[in-house]
């Protein structure tokens, strides 16, 4: 256009009639440089507009549409550029013919071209795929995902599924993937025990998507669930109702939770640095850790002569302890005043009801009760049974565990964690054992090979340095009040704009070599999201192993949990 000023980085684009731009669409225009050649300008339209053209007051627009007042409609729409080739910053002439994007001038014009390694993210508004440089997610060049948007509507969870699938089964790893591992916490129902199932909605229209992909319509090839134990059972069932096999209970001993020092995760609110009963904390902790004894074959301590086998019996028998005259320098610390030691009395007593079905040594111990990834290459613990306080202290001894593991193993591997509602883990403000273990993840994990895919309603309220550390940031619905905050500052204001509208299924994903958001929709799960989705595979044949994931059918498997949520659309 000429009426409008063309910079390098901004210009406008007028569309001729039978001729249309939406948002999103990539375009390219070429200009004839002296002594330079030609040079590629090209971009995504980040707004259009329509108006009359000769209409001077709003009324003018029904003489026009009479017939009556001469005017011509024109859209105008207004284009960011992605990149120069070559990078001659000239802006593009009024007048030069420009044309949608399509094949290598697409790619090039998204830096595809130039991404070894690429990960499909989905679909782009024309149809083609979207991809992610694995550059920025393997931690090469970068590592982590932060994912933002209402909760239920946002489908933030299936997309993060999404994402791991498309790692794990487009064939960008190579080699690595056989030690690529994802650990995926779950925090709403039980829809993801059944990763391993196939979906009973899928169609060929939903694996044409996938086929567009480079991607099979498959289930998880190899996933394994853990639940916390069924509470009062002393058999070690775990407390799940919709999947009735291939799910294994877990838990600790009083032995492990003395000996691997547990303790400060039971007290993983988020708290003010000026409180003193975290001096108590870690003196009780280590004086668990250097005077407790194996007793028994199943996880019970002895400790100055008392056998404790519950988690009940090891807080009364640190309350004793603290509260002693006798004995409270050596459990509490010296010159600790009543006051404190009663601070820390009344948090630990509080834990008692939220981690006594999680610590116990009154089950006959088992060796697939413990949470590993190195069975699987997906792994889902399962926590929506158990209370905030109970789910903060999983999340924090699993990972931690993790994290130790990968430090002595070296990164010979990758491992995905996957946590939703992060905000909850990690606030913006205080501390906690479990947010420094994922402040230490955002910013020493990559080195590690541990990546961190979270998601939460509001980056808002997570701490800045994990947001900061995410290399990939990716947006669904976004609520208007949030939508506003700096955090969404990568976000251009039509992109925000949108945000706030967006269907489940469509999200913006922003990745450090592309300068604009681009907006992808992804297929529907080709694995069950739920119980009533789960296809059952028939019983095996005399003489014939059984399939993987096959169970006796369950009855109650069709019906609808409160937690379903509707699965993007498309």
């Amino acid at each position: 256009m000429g009426t409008e000023e063309a910079t390098p980085l901004l210009f406008h684009v007028a569309v001729n009639d039978g001729s249309y731009l939406q948002l999103d669409d990539v375009v390219v225009t070429v200009r004839n440089v002296p002594g330079v050649g030609p040079v590629m300008t090209a971009g995504v339209v980040t707004q259009v507009e329509a108006r009359h053209e000769g209409a001077s007051f709003d009324s003018d627009v029904f003489l026009i549409a009479e017939g009556v007042l001469p005017a011509q409609v024109q859209e105008i729409a207004e284009v960011t550029t992605t990149r120069v080739e070559p990078e001659i910053y000239v802006p593009p002439r009024p007048g030069e013919l420009v044309r949608r994007a399509t094949g290598d001038e697409r790619a090039t014009a998204l830096y595809f071209n130039q991404m070894d390694r690429k990960v499909p993210a989905g679909l782009g508004r024309d149809g083609t795929p979207i991809f992610i440089n694995l550059e920025f997610l393997d931690g090469t060049r970068g590592a982590h995902v932060s994912i933002s948007g209402i909760s239920g509507v946002a489908t933030k969870t299936s997309f993060a599924l999404f994402l791991l699938y498309s790692i794990f089964r487009c064939g960008v790893l190579g080699r690595a993937a056989v030690n690529a591992k994802a650990l995926v916490f779950s925090v709403k129902g039980e829809d993801l025990l059944f990763l391993d199932r196939p979906n009973i909605r899928l169609t060929d229209e939903i694996r044409a998507v996938y086929d567009r992909l480079g991607l099979p319509a498959e289930p998880f090839a190899s996933a394994g669930f853990f639940a916390p134990p069924l509470p009062g059972d002393t058999t070690g069932r775990p407390h799940v109702a919709a999947r009735t096999s291939g799910v294994s209970a877990f838990w600790w001993t009083p032995l492990e939770f003395c000996a691997q020092e547990l303790l400060p995760y039971a007290f993983a609110d988020a708290e003010d640095d000026r409180q003193q009963y975290t001096m108590v904390v870690h003196q009780v902790t280590n004086r668990l850790r250097l005077d407790a004894v194996p007793y028994g074959r199943d996880g019970a301590v002895k400790i100055e002569g008392e056998v404790l086998k519950t988690y009940e019996n090891l807080v009364d028998f640190v309350i004793d302890r603290v509260n002693d005259d006798g004995s409270r320098a050596k459990w509490a610390g010296p010159a600790t005043g009543a006051g404190t030691v009663n601070a820390f009395v009344r948090r630990l007593r509080s834990s008692l009801r939220a981690l006594r079905p999680l610590i116990r040594a009154d089950l006959p111990d088992a060796p697939g009760r413990r949470v590993s990834t190195a069975e699987h290459q997906v792994t889902v613990v399962d926590l929506h049974n158990l209370p905030e306080r109970a789910q903060r202290f999983v999340v924090g001894v699993v990972l931690a565990a993790e994290t130790r593991r990968k430090e002595e193993a070296g990164p010979g591997g990758l491992l995905f964690t996957m946590l939703d509602e992060l905000n909850k883990y990690a606030p913006r403000d205080g501390t906690s054992p479990i947010k420094e273990v994922l402040l230490d993840i955002a910013e020493r994990g990559r080195s590690l090979g541990i990546i961190l895919i979270g998601a939460q309603q509001t980056a808002s309220e997570v701490e800045r340095r994990i947001i900061s550390n995410s290399a990939i940031r990716i947006v669904g619905r976004l609520d208007p009040a949030e939508a506003s905050r700096p955090e969404y500052g990568f976000l251009p204001p039509s992109q925000r704009a949108r945000a706030t509208l967006a269907k489940p299924g469509t999200m913006f994903v922003t990745q450090p070599e592309i300068p604009v958001p681009l907006a992808v929709t992804f297929p529907f799960p080709a694995w069950a999201t739920r119980p009533s989705e789960a296809a059952e595979a028939g019983p095996a044949a005399p003489g014939e192993p059984a399939a993987p994931g096959q169970s006796r059918p369950d009855p109650f498997s069709l019906l609808p949990t409160p937690d379903d949520d509707d699965p993007p659309p498309f």
